[in-house]
């Protein structure tokens, strides 16, 4: 049986997590509303929609209590959609159309069923905890295994992404180029902490989820905010790719 956790102050991080989520949600989405087409954006919107989604939950469990509902809930929307359309976002930006659509139509199906599966799993009663959501609630355990090759598919394209296009603005020179290599390079950082905390979580450690989650979204909404000024500066340059175009 998993052992009672009181709530600490680190609990109610998800509370500022999910505000800070929703506010930087709306700034891509209203981005992407002014450019039609930019479906790397609507990606990502939806993403850090999905982020904010899963930090709610953690908020309402600290709030009003767990529920095998919540936790499962939880781990659809931040272990499974937490970062995948992030990833599908980068997808779009930096691969042709047709094999980003290509890669959804054999990516999202599988995220859908295994969120299917997480919902009929059989729960293991003595896993809830009353103030902490845990993946070991869920009965079925080989869910769980599926997880680490989805979140290896997000680190790859979101994490992967931006290192490849700082790397870019990193080795040429103009106007603005070094702030989007430092923009990459931070989104990049925000997008491995929540990982980091998520490996952690695993092991009975979700508070370092908090603070990785807390942390990883301010990194990315920081490099989002570098790149955007740095375009303010100069045109993109061919043959480089912005993160957060």
């Amino acid at each position: 049986m998993t052992q009672s956790v009181d709530v600490m102050w680190i609990h109610y991080v998800p509370i500022a997590t999910t505000v800070l989520s929703i506010i930087f949600a709306t700034i891509i989405l209203r981005r992407y509303a002014a450019r039609r087409g930019s479906l790397h954006l609507l990606w990502w919107g939806i993403g850090v929609a999905a982020f904010g989604l899963g930090t709610a939950i953690e908020s309402s469990i600290t709030l009003f209590g767990n529920t095998f509902f919540q936790t499962k809930a939880w781990y659809i929307a931040g272990a499974l959609f937490g970062a995948y359309p992030l990833a599908q976002g980068t997808v779009y930006l930096l691969l042709k159309r047709r094999t980003a659509d290509l890669l959804t139509k054999i990516t999202l199906p599988i995220i859908v069923l295994v969120s299917v599966l997480v919902a009929l799993s059989p729960v293991v009663g003595g896993a809830l905890e009353p103030y902490r959501p845990s993946g070991s609630i869920l009965g079925w355990v080989w869910i769980r295994w599926m997880t680490p090759f989805i979140n290896v598919y997000a680190v790859i394209f979101l994490v992967g992404g931006a290192i490849l296009s700082g790397y870019r603005f990193a080795r040429q020179t103009g106007v603005g180029h070094g702030y989007r290599a430092i923009g990459n390079s931070l989104i990049a950082i925000g997008g491995i902490l929540p990982g980091i905390g998520g490996t952690m979580a695993k092991a009975g450690v979700v508070e370092a989820l908090y603070l990785g989650e807390f942390t990883g979204i301010l990194f990315i909404w920081a490099g989002f905010s570098v790149v955007m000024n740095a375009m303010r500066l100069a045109a993109p340059a061919p043959g480089a790719v912005d993160q957060a175009a």
